[in-house]
């Protein structure tokens, strides 16, 4: 198959792709059409389909594998797929795994290495509150391997939020050797939990969108409210403990305006919310700086609005 990364503005398109969304729309001038979402491994495209009830467009649904004929143009900026046809994919047409964006990286060995992490957090209280919310809740577990770590801006691919986890964890790792006023075990502790509240703000894949409970409380909330609730069936766990978690937890945004309830008042507070940016930040680039041709990685990327500037890759000297 063609994968979506490979298209390029006048290509032909007739390939099998996943419908990840469907909504029918109408024109100023009170035409409907389809706004679908077509979607593989590689990245998402937006397409239209101007002539839905044309007999050559035949009934699909969301999460439904599509053939998909048409072409690819471009409206202000961004491909878009013009599509004239579209027949529903039967069972053994496609391979689901090149519909769904994945970790680089074996799921398995990452979730391997947070166990050892998990292990050097000598804390009785904060190792028993880890192992019970990320080794023996299987549920949390399955989700935590599987889900991303946002909707689209980045590590938005399954396995997408053990990648970031790690990452974050690895800062801290550095950042309590570089300040030893930190306290490892509390920030260790609250960098592996900080997005656990994720497992129930996304959906599985391919869907990947907000729940309602994610939509009306976000990740920082309930992902505070899970670590109290695991914590209190913990005999005799500290509350001053418990609430110094939570703050971490609550502040790892740092910002009110980027959704944070609270600004950081502790140390670890602090290094927890640098990570999480960092690592964030640096795989904004690496994505967007991963489909660059040989022709092109020299070439300005235009405005960003996460950066507020025009990036480029780093050029050869």
């Amino acid at each position: 198959m063609r994968y979506i990364s490979e298209l390029h503005e006048g290509d032909s398109l007739s390939d099998i792709y996943l419908c990840k969304f469907r909504q029918q729309l109408t024109t100023r001038n009170g035409k409907a059409y389809l706004n679908v979402i077509l979607m593989d491994k590689t990245g998402t495209l937006d397409a239209k389909i101007w002539e839905p009830n044309s007999s050559a467009i035949s009934d699909f649904d969301v999460l439904d594998y599509i053939y998909v004929f048409g072409e690819v143009t471009s409206y202000q900026g961004a491909l878009q797929a013009s599509v004239k046809r579209v027949k529903k994919a039967q069972d053994g047409e496609y391979i689901p795994a090149d519909y769904l964006p994945t970790s680089p990286y074996d799921i398995e060995e990452m979730y391997q290495k947070l166990k050892a992490v998990i292990d050097t957090v000598k804390n009785p209280h904060l190792h028993l509150l880890l192992t019970k919310m990320l080794i023996e809740d299987k549920e949390v577990v399955e989700k935590f391997k599987s889900f991303s770590a946002a909707k689209t801006v980045h590590h938005s691919f399954v396995g997408g939020l053990l990648q970031h986890t790690l990452a974050v964890v690895r800062l801290c790792k550095f950042y309590t050797k570089a300040y030893p006023a930190l306290n490892h075990d509390l920030l260790i502790a609250a960098a592996i939990l900080h997005d656990v509240g994720k497992t129930r703000e996304f959906t599985p894949f391919p869907q990947n969108d907000y729940t309602d409970a994610g939509q009306l409380l976000g990740h920082i909330v309930m992902g505070s409210e899970m670590i109290g609730k695991a914590a209190h069936e913990i005999p005799d766990f500290p509350e001053k403990l418990l609430r110094e978690l939570q703050h971490c937890i609550l502040a790892h945004h740092g910002e009110y305006e980027f959704g944070s309830p609270k600004k950081p008042a502790l140390m670890e507070a602090v290094a927890l919310n640098f990570a999480d940016n960092t690592d964030a930040k640096m795989e904004i680039m690496t994505e967007l700086f991963a489909p660059l041709t040989v022709e092109k990685k020299d070439a300005w990327l235009g405005y960003n609005r996460l950066f507020e500037t025009n990036v480029r890759k780093t050029g050869e000297w």
